[in-house]
């Protein structure tokens, strides 16, 4: 938003400076982007009068010109054809920045002649793009006055942003009632005088809505006789100011109202129109010309504007070319329309237009100013047009906006700790308009109607806090708390956090894939069925919610391998999803290992069942499960290989992960070549941890004393699993027996066939003092009778 500081004047009585404005509007929560100030830019310049002109001696289009300036007389070679004895304009000395050529000045030298500084054209001061001559200044100015004052350009601008809950400071009124309010200066009265009409408009004005209308009032008047041309020059200035071109007074009228008043308003050329003119929804197929030159077409979500021969216009966004005004209009017809907030901002959004009027629409604009901007527009016209005006034809009501809040002052205090008086308070509310009654308790405070982002209590404190100074809330810390802090994280997060950190210390690069995939995929994984497809799918491919995380995985390994990766490992902790309710959807962390054998003489060649137990183990110890007492078993899904897959449990119903070789047809289908070692930890599975009876860490167990190894050889069936074996050693003596793990398979010479050998190695850790012979030989007795009653086989001799 930018406005002039003469314009902000004509609002507010005030003698501040410009840097006390400037920093009140900081404080007032309108945070100043940028002043321009044209003196200061203009400083190196003054006026200076052109004593004599003679021709160039050396070039026919260039002129010697004897210049007084401030600093004497200096001579100047000029090129423009209206440089003269006598002329008036402005003068660059040496070393000056021209912003119009981008060029700081120096003595030069022009076809022989020396020249000093130059006189500027209004394109090199960047006044306009008039560059056909020098200026030429009208009036008796003194060589030396400063150029900002002699060109009427000495008004500093300000650029403000605003925050979308700021409709009324789209409006220089309502910035200027924001600073009046902190004591920036004095709001000035104003009293809006209506415009009688002497007949009715010939032209009607009507909604067209089948529900909640999507332009609650509709005003149009029609003036006639006017005469359209250049606007006055204050109006010309002000919108130059702020970038706006003049085009004539009509459009400078509705212009001059947006950024004055906040109230867009929009004037058709009356002798265009046809029948009523009506606000209705769009209709598919739709289009206009735009005012800016463009065609856009409509839809059944925009409002428009319309006469009985169509559509003329996107309302509050931008009206149609066919009917604007030009140097020929004689008679118009004023709108002004108050527009629902949420369709002008999808009509805009939809179209990609910009305009000034979506800006002010969409934040909502004053409901209680839309009888009075059009009486301040017609005021205006008739002012600088002339004309005749008609009764004021009116569609709709004004939206009830009133609502009152019951406002206890005391949270001033305890929302912010500002110490404020009740009397300051209300005085800040009144002087934003507010409307308070303080008999009651709580007092009742109602909101104007140019505030509609105010509802609730704590909205009245930002507003008493932000005129008062937010500056004043002093900085205090929080209390020191004496307890120890309750970790941030969830258990489930934790479990998140932990297994992502294991996965990838083990040299797995961490995917973030899909949730969905296409059918054929999902079927491979177990899914597939009609609940879990997508509705409204972004993709052919992405059409349904994926079964497993290996579904996703798979994938982005083909498309590495493709690309000339060897081979390939990746993670991903995410969401899969069983069925279509919430107990179906599941947290796993899952992994996947595939491509060719390493080309180095110590490749460890292609992943298998082993390498993916060892990433599921690793990934359940990170999240807290005792991954030691997880049973072994066969069960895998059928998307792994029968025989080289299984399952992580915990007893016979808990099922942890599962790992293995994916089956040959699945990396097929996917795809892929060779083995692919794959895994899936089911976190949401693991029990949660038990709550310690007390916060204070347990006694060191450290323990000074060397472990003792036993290895073992049984033989067995070949059905039995060695994970059965190894659960029965554990349990021989479980204070004394830490681990027990398999070192050997054999199967042949020596065994009868359909049993193998399995050897195990044991370790005991004693605690309190070294172990005996005979100690030794009694936890090993143990060992032999649990294992042979377990599995049904017999010590190898």
């Amino acid at each position: 938003m930018k406005f002039s500081l003469s314009w902000l004047k004509d609002h507010l009585e005030t003698t501040a400076s410009l840097d006390e404005i400037s920093d009140a509007l900081t404080m007032l929560g309108l945070e100043v982007e940028e002043i321009h100030d044209p003196a200061k830019a203009l400083a190196a310049f003054s006026v200076a009068r052109i004593v004599a002109a003679e021709q160039h001696p050396n070039a026919n289009k260039l002129k010697l010109c004897k210049v007084a300036t401030a600093s004497g007389e200096m001579q100047v070679v000029c090129g423009a054809p209206n440089a003269r004895e006598g002329l008036v304009g402005i003068f660059a000395p040496e070393g000056a920045y021209v912003p119009g050529i981008d060029m700081t000045l120096k003595p030069t030298e022009i076809r022989g002649v020396q020249s000093n500084g130059m006189m500027c054209s209004e394109r090199e001061l960047e006044l306009s793009d008039e560059h056909n001559g020098i200026i030429d200044l009208e009036g008796d100015f003194e060589v030396g006055t400063p150029a900002a004052d002699a060109l009427g350009v000495n008004d500093p601008v300000i650029e403000i942003a605003i925050t979308p809950n700021r409709p009324d400071c789209t409006g220089v009124r309502g910035i200027a009632r924001d600073l009046a309010a902190m004591g920036i200066g004095t709001l000035k009265p104003e009293t809006i005088a209506p415009v009688a009409g002497t007949f009715d408009s010939p032209i009607g004005v009507d909604l067209k809505f089948d529900g909640a209308p999507a332009c609650q009032l509709f005003l149009g008047r029609m003036i006639k006789g006017v005469k359209n041309g250049p606007s006055p020059d204050w109006l010309q200035k002000k919108l130059r100011a702020i970038g706006l071109r003049p085009i004539n007074a009509l459009v400078d009228i509705t212009n001059y109202m947006s950024f004055d008043r906040a109230r867009p308003l929009h004037v058709f050329d009356a002798d265009k129109l046809t029948g009523t003119v009506h606000a209705r929804m769009g209709k598919p197929g739709e289009k206009f010309l735009a005012l800016d030159g463009k065609e856009y077409e409509a839809d059944d979500s925009m409002c428009v504007i319309a006469d009985d021969s169509g559509m003329l216009g996107l309302g509050g966004v931008m009206g149609g070319e066919a009917t604007g005004c030009t140097e020929e209009t004689t008679n118009v017809f004023v709108e002004c329309a108050l527009f629902d907030p949420i369709t002008i901002a999808t009509a805009g959004r939809k179209t990609g237009i910009t305009s000034d009027a979506r800006f002010r629409f969409e934040r909502g604009v004053d409901p209680e100013f839309a009888h009075d901007g059009m009486e301040m527009a017609t005021r205006l016209i008739l002012d600088m047009c002339g004309g005749e005006p008609s009764n004021v034809g009116s569609a709709g009501d004004v939206p009830d906006w009133k609502r009152e809040i019951a406002f206890d002052t005391a949270r001033v205090r305890k929302l912010t700790g500002l110490e404020l008086e009740d009397d300051r308070i209300f005085a800040i509310l009144d002087a934003l308009g507010f409307d308070s009654d303080r008999a009651t308790s709580p007092a009742t405070v109602t909101p104007p109607s140019w505030r509609p982002d105010v509802h609730g209590s704590a909205d009245l404190v930002e507003e008493a806090v932000r005129v008062h100074g937010i500056n004043e809330v002093a900085p205090t810390p929080l209390p020191r708390l004496n307890a120890v802090a309750q970790p941030i994280l969830t258990p489930m997060q934790g479990r998140v956090r932990q297994a992502r950190r294991a996965l990838a210390s083990r040299g797995l690069l961490e995917a973030v894939t899909w949730a969905f995939c296409s059918k054929q995929q999902a079927e491979l994984f177990g899914g597939g069925a009609k609940a879990l497809e997508l509705a409204n799918p972004i993709s052919s491919e992405l059409s349904d919610m994926r079964p497993s995380i290996l579904a996703t995985l798979a994938a982005a390994a083909q498309r590495n391998i493709d690309r000339g990766q060897r081979d390939v490992a990746l993670f991903e902790v995410g969401a899969q999803y069983a069925n279509e309710t919430p107990e179906g959807q599941a947290t796993c962390a899952s992994g996947l290992r595939a491509g060719a054998v390493s080309r180095h003489w110590q490749g460890a060649g292609q992943p298998d069942v082993f390498t993916a137990k060892a990433d599921a183990l690793a990934a359940l110890a990170a999240a807290g499960a005792a991954a030691d007492n997880a049973q072994v078993q066969a069960g895998a899904a059928n998307w792994y290989h029968p025989g080289r897959s299984g399952l992580l449990t915990l007893g016979p119903k808990v099922i942890l992960a599962q790992f293995g070789e994916l089956h040959p047809r699945v990396v097929e289908a996917m795809g892929l070549s060779g083995r692919v070692a794959a895994f899936e930890v089911y976190l949401d599975a693991i029990p949660a941890p038990r709550k310690k009876a007390t916060r204070s860490k347990p006694p060191l167990d450290a323990i000074d004393l060397m472990p003792v190894r036993r290895d073992f050889a049984f033989v067995v069936t070949s059905g039995i699993a060695a994970d059965k074996l190894l659960r029965a050693a554990r349990s021989a003596d479980k204070k004394l027996i830490t681990d027990a793990r398999v070192f050997d398979i054999y199967e042949g010479t020596g065994i009868e066939p359909g049993s193998k050998s399995v050897g195990i190695e044991v370790t005991l850790q004693p605690r309190s003092q070294t172990l005996t012979d005979k100690e030794i030989d009694a936890v090993s007795e143990k060992v032999v009778a649990a294992v042979v009653k377990a599995t049904g086989g017999e010590l190898r001799g």
